[in-house]
């Protein structure tokens, strides 16, 4: 069977000694970029391996012109994958500690991007999986380099020009994941500017999930993107939490909205650029 969404932790325990399945531990903290790694190398499910949302799944940044969560470029990723050892045959399942899968969320959607269908989300991450009593290991997992094979799909992204068009045009749908409060240019911590893009709908990515980051009730996941467009662009602070989103919207819709990778953090980097 194959996985492209979520797959429960009762369903990933059964294919711990699967060749092909590959497990991925996203663990990380914004306040603290050393602390991810650190809990992986203190517990973390038996032949994982490890991908830091800044230095492995994020690409360089550039002080006035990205986000603080930039794409990697596309050979970085594919160097980056080959790394991992992913194949074709690959069941990839990422995961993390912290409710919403975060970086978890952007692994799978660079898999997307990159062509990559078998990934998935665990969901209710490491949390749930150790409450469950499921076995943990402090043992490195090395796997062999392969190479990669990417089909990058370019319409999974916009660009900030594009959501410029997207302000001004009859019917598109533009959705800020991030909390309301951040939306409502509220307990900004994070960004030098408050606010969101005009016209954006706020849809926040952590508010149909339980204190362990599940979905408690998938008939309001549906109703929760109900009246939102397949082609509707998806952002956050740094393109992160909104591939979070993404994912709800896949697994709820079947369709592949458009992710502003960029984000509030690269759009106001650009004084030009209108503001709500």
């Amino acid at each position: 069977m194959k996985y492209t969404t979520f797959i429960t932790a009762e369903e990933a325990k059964e294919n711990l000694e699967n060749p092909d399945f590959l497990f991925i531990d996203c663990s990380y903290a914004l306040a603290d970029g050393q602390w991810g790694l650190k809990e992986y190398k203190k517990s973390h499910i038996p032949g994982a391996i490890y991908a830091d949302l800044h230095d492995d799944l994020s690409g360089a940044i550039v002080p006035g012109q990205t986000g603080r969560h930039p794409l990697p470029a596309k050979e970085e990723l594919i160097a980056t994958l080959s790394r991992f050892g992913i194949e074709p045959t690959t069941q990839v399942v990422a995961y993390d500690m912290q409710s919403g899968a975060m970086a978890a969320a952007r692994l799978w959607w660079l898999l997307k991007w990159s062509g990559h269908e078998n990934a998935a989300v665990l969901s209710g991450g490491k949390s749930y999986w150790e409450k469950s009593s499921f076995p943990l290991s402090s043992e490195e997992t090395e796997r062999p380099e392969t190479q990669f094979s990417a089909n990058f799909n370019d319409a999974f992204l916009v660009q900030s020009d594009d959501v410029l068009g997207e302000i001004s045009k009859a019917g598109s749908c533009i959705i800020d994941s991030r909390t309301n409060d951040r939306y409502q240019g509220q307990n900004e911590t994070i960004d030098p500017v408050a606010g969101h893009i005009p016209t954006a709908i706020s849809k926040p990515f952590n508010s149909l999930l339980n204190p362990e980051g599940m979905i408690d009730d998938e008939t309001k996941l549906d109703e929760y993107f109900k009246e939102i467009p397949v082609d509707a662009v998806f952002y956050c602070g740094s393109g992160v939490t909104a591939a979070f989103n993404i994912l709800l919207f896949v697994h709820s819709r079947q369709a592949f909205p458009k992710l502003y990778a960029g984000s509030w953090s690269e759009w106001i980097t650009d004084k030009k650029r209108p503001l709500a």
